[in-house]
């Protein structure tokens, strides 16, 4: 089963939580903080696999989380950080945050990977507080958060020629002449739901991949038909094998057919026009008059395009047609996969970028606070201690929220939501606190 799309969840992991712990040990009573950090937690990835052809695997699987990381141990011991969860792909693999549409990453070459959820950084221990003049901190960290998103993938094919055109025109039949795809034919519109890929081999040791396109209809730019499921699929080829109808057989004119097609391609993309094309003229064996066939050949050739009267049913003049895209495909160069976004084999940082800072008024002495920072301190902080306290109001202070929460006018005793956490404002820090 071809898939093309998918809707998945991810998850970094949490990092792990720093401990308070102190050196005891035997004619030295007076050991120091050797709380340890808690480790990093684990990252998400998403890694093209050439293996892979379809989406289909995100049809029964579309949850994915790292691990968190170990908690910190006594006598300085670091918590292990937690394993990172890689998420195979099919080369072709474009991923978009599926709340803002926003394109995040484009795996178009094997090698690439991209980084859509960093794991949360591990909360220090009381070691990592000590100071000269602080010499006895009972303060620790929790793990910070890690990061959850809602992703959309779309694979678009990675094909050399492209083969388009209306519904029952020959494109199934001719790439199952060419190569050993195996599409299902048939003589009813949309017989193809989805792309068929196909190895074309020609010459002594070259070759191409060639795409059969499900069938275009007018309105396909809109969504009509399959629409953009369709469309989608064209913008990586280099090469456009258009298929009209010679003998008419659908009632249609192959001319208003050829333009009409064009005209879907504008309308989606105006890149997919400027494609270079080479016309098919399809099922000439049925034809009765071959002055027919010679007014559609000079009518498209005025207009730029190559002509090829074919039969994919008889395989007439498809030798001739397979030696010339392989050749116009040696002319224009590159290869499918590095038609897509010219990334590098690097690893992509697609991660969520941090949200500022921004105070509103929930009601009268009610103030909600947003900002990932804000929110990740207040998360960390251990609320039940007075040290703990204190390291809040500082980074907070830090952060501006005091002086945003100020700015709106909030005063002693008034209720301040950070995430899911609610506060008692304090502009000064009490010292009986």
């Amino acid at each position: 089963m071809f898939v093309d799309e998918a809707l998945i969840e991810v998850k970094s992991g949490d990092g792990g939580n720093g401990v308070v712990a102190f050196h005891r040990e035997r004619f030295n009573p007076r050991g120091g903080p050797v709380g340890g950090n808690g480790g990093k937690g684990g990252d998400v990835l998403i890694e093209v696999r050439e293996a892979l052809s379809t989406l289909l695997d995100f049809k029964y699987r579309s949850k994915f989380e790292a691990e968190r990381g170990a908690h910190g141990g006594g006598n300085r011991k670091t918590g292990r950080a937690g394993k990172d969860c890689v998420i195979p792909v099919p080369p072709g693999t474009v991923i978009r945050d599926a709340d803002t549409g926003a394109v995040l990453a484009d795996l178009s070459r094997a090698g690439m990977s991209a980084l859509v959820a960093r794991g949360g950084k591990g909360g220090r221990g009381n070691m990592a507080f000590a100071s000269a003049t602080h010499q006895v901190p009972r303060l620790a960290l929790r793990g910070y958060p890690g990061q959850r998103r809602r992703l959309k993938l779309e694979l678009k094919l990675l094909a050399d020629v492209g083969v388009i055109g209306f519904p029952n025109v020959g494109k199934s039949t001719l790439i199952a002449a060419v190569s050993a795809a195996r599409p299902k034919i048939a003589d009813y519109p949309f017989t193809t739901l989805v792309p068929n890929l196909g190895v074309v081999r020609y010459g002594e040791h070259q070759s191409f991949v060639m795409a059969d396109m499900p069938g275009l209809v007018v309105g396909a730019h809109a969504g009509a038909g399959l629409g953009h499921q369709f469309l989608r699929h064209i913008e990586r080829t280099r090469l456009l094998l258009h298929l009209v109808d010679a003998a008419g057989l659908e009632g249609r004119d192959p001319l208003e057919d050829f333009e009409a097609v064009n005209q879907e391609l504008r309308l989606y993309d105006e890149r997919l026009a400027t494609l270079p094309q080479i016309a098919g003229l399809n099922k000439v064996d049925l034809v009765s008059d071959p002055a027919a066939i010679e007014e559609c050949r000079e009518a498209l050739t005025s207009r730029g395009h190559e002509v090829f009267a074919i039969s994919a049913a008889t395989r007439q003049g498809l030798e001739a047609l397979v030696e010339r895209l392989g050749q116009r495909l040696a002319e224009l160069g590159g290869s499918a996969q590095q038609c897509g976004a010219q990334g590098t084999l690097e690893r992509i940082d697609a991660t969520a970028q941090p949200r500022p800072l921004r105070v509103e008024r929930r009601g009268e002495g009610t103030f909600e606070v947003f900002g990932t920072r804000a929110e990740e301190e207040v998360a960390v902080a251990d609320l039940e201690s007075r040290e703990g306290l204190m390291y809040l109001h500082r980074q907070l202070g830090r952060l501006g929220v005091l002086r945003e929460l100020r700015r709106a006018g909030a005063q002693a005793g008034d209720t301040v939501i950070v995430g899911e956490v609610e506060l008692e404002y304090v502009d000064a820090l009490d010292p009986e606190l």
